[in-house]
C-alpha cells in the first residue's frame, strides 16, 4: 500500500509563511505594515498619475538623439550602432562561456537596446535605428546559442574583447576618410560618452590597482614607497580635483606641439583615481589571505610571482568582488563630473536640454529620466555581482 504523500502545510511554506513571518508576525508589525503599504501604494498613484497625464515626455522624445549619442552627427551614427554590434556579440559569446554574471550583463544590454528602440519610434529618430537595435539585441541572443552550442576558447574571447576597445574607438572617431569621416570628441555626449569614460576606467583601473596593491606589498622599498605614496596621495583629493589637473594643468607641462585630446584626458584622470581605490580594496583581501598558503607554495617549489598569480591573488580577488563592484557603480555614477570640464555627458545633455526655452519647467521629467537610466545600469551591475559571489561562493566557503 502506497502511502499518501502530504502537501507541506501553507502556514509554514509558501507566500503565506513568508508573509507571516516576516509582515505580520505581531500586531504592531501587520499595523507597520499596513500603515507603510497605505503610504507606498499612495505615492505609487500618485506618481502614476503625473507620469501618465501631466509629465511632458516630449522633452525626452524630441531630445532623444542628445540623450544618446549628444552632438555626434546624426548621418554618422551608424558607426555608433557597429560599435554596439560589436559589443552586443561579444557579450552574447561571453554570457554562453562565462557563466551566470556575464549572462545578467547580456540580458541587461539586449533589454536595454529594445527600450531605446521603442523610445526611438515616438521620437524623430525613426524606425531604421529601432530595426538596427532589436537586430543588436537579437544578436545577443544568437550569439549566446553559438556560445553554447559550440564552445569559444576563452583565450580567443578575450583577445575580441581587447580587440573589440580599438576597433570602437577608431569606428567612432573615424579614419579620416571619405566613407568614415573623422568625428572630434567634443561632438561626443550622452549616453554614449558616459559609457565610454566607465568602461574604459573600470577596464584600465582594475589592472593597474592589482599591480599597486601589489607593489605596496612589495619587498623592494622602492617600490613600496612610490606605490603608497601615489594610493594615498590620490586617495587624499577629490575625483574632481584629479579632472580639473588633467584638463587645465596637464596640458601647461606638455611641448607645444602635444595635444592630448580633452576625453582621453578625462578618462586618464578617472582611471587614475579609480586605480587607487582598486588597489586599498585588493590591498584588503591580500592581508585576508592566510600566510601559510604562501608558505605552501614555496614549500611546492613555487617562485614568488608564481605564489602571487595562482595562489595568492585569486583567493584575494574573490573575496573582494563585493567591494570592487560597488567601486565600480560609484565610478559609473561619478562620470556626471565630467560636465564641469566642458563634457556633455548623460546628466549634462539634461542640463543643456533644460537651458532651452521650449522646455522650460521641464526640470522633474528630464532628471526623472536620467536618474531611470542610472538606476538601471547600477541595478544590473549589482545584479551581475550578485550571481558572480553566488556562483564564487563568496561568504559561505
Amino acid at each position: 500500500m502506497t502511502a499518501q504523500v502530504l502537501p507541506p502545510p501553507s502556514t509554514s511554506i509558501g507566500p503565506r509563511a513568508w508573509l507571516r513571518a516576516n509582515l505580520f508576525s505581531t500586531w504592531f508589525n501587520s499595523l507597520l505594515t499596513v500603515v507603510v503599504g497605505g503610504l507606498l501604494l499612495l505615492v505609487l498613484v500618485q506618481v502614476t498619475g503625473w507620469a501618465l497625464t501631466e509629465a511632458r515626455w516630449g522633452v525626452v522624445t524630441s531630445n532623444l538623439r542628445l540623450f544618446l549619442i549628444g552632438q555626434y552627427p546624426g548621418d554618422q551614427a551608424w558607426r555608433v550602432v557597429a560599435a554596439l554590434t560589436v559589443i552586443s556579440v561579444l557579450a552574447g559569446f561571453s554570457a554562453g562561456i562565462y557563466g551566470p554574471a556575464t549572462r545578467t550583463l547580456g540580458a541587461s544590454l539586449a533589454a536595454g537596446q529594445v527600450l531605446i528602440a521603442v523610445l526611438a519610434l515616438a521620437s524623430e529618430i525613426g524606425w531604421l535605428a529601432s530595426v538596427a537595435l532589436l537586430i543588436n539585441a537579437t544578436l545577443v541572443g544568437v550569439a549566446f546559442y553559438v556560445s553554447v552550442r559550440w564552445r569559444i576558447p576563452r583565450r580567443l574571447l578575450m583577445a575580441l574583447w581587447l580587440a573589440s576597445l580599438p576597433i570602437s574607438f577608431l569606428l567612432l572617431g573615424g579614419l579620416g576618410t571619405a566613407e568614415v569621416p573623422k568625428v572630434a570628441t567634443s561632438l561626443w555626449g550622452g549616453l554614449l560618452l558616459t559609457f565610454l569614460l566607465a568602461i574604459v576606467g573600470i577596464v584600465l583601473s582594475f589592472p593597474f590597482g592589482v599591480l599597486l596593491a601589489l607593489g605596496r606589498r612589495s619587498a623592494l622599498p622602492a617600490v613600496r614607497v612610490l606605490s603608497t605614496v601615489y594610493i594615498e596621495v590620490i586617495r587624499g583629493v577629490p575625483l574632481i580635483t584629479i579632472l580639473f589637473m588633467a584638463d587645465i594643468m596637464l596640458p601647461l607641462f606638455l611641448p607645444g606641439e602635444v595635444r592630448i585630446d580633452r576625453v582621453l584626458r578625462a578618462m586618464g584622470g578617472i582611471t587614475l583615481f579609480s586605480a587607487a581605490y582598486v588597489a586599498e580594496n585588493v590591498r584588503g583581501g591580500l592581508q585576508a589571505v592566510p600566510s601559510g598558503q604562501g608558505e605552501a607554495a614555496s614549500a611546492l617549489g613555487l617562485s614568488g610571482v608564481q605564489t602571487n598569480i595562482f595562489i595568492v591573488l585569486p583567493q584575494a580577488l574573490r573575496s573582494v568582488i563585493p567591494a570592487n563592484v560597488g567601486l565600480f557603480i560609484s565610478l559609473l555614477k561619478d562620470t556626471t563630473l565630467v560636465t564641469i570640464i566642458g563634457l556633455l555627458e548623460l546628466l549634462g545633455i539634461g542640463r543643456a536640454v533644460l537651458a532651452q526655452t521650449e522646455w522650460f519647467g521641464a526640470q522633474l521629467e528630464v532628471y526623472v529620466f536620467v536618474a531611470a537610466v542610472f538606476f538601471v545600469l547600477c541595478y544590473a551591475m549589482s545584479q551581475a555581482s550578485y550571481r558572480l559571489e553566488t556562483a564564487m561562493g563568496v561568504g559561505s566557503r
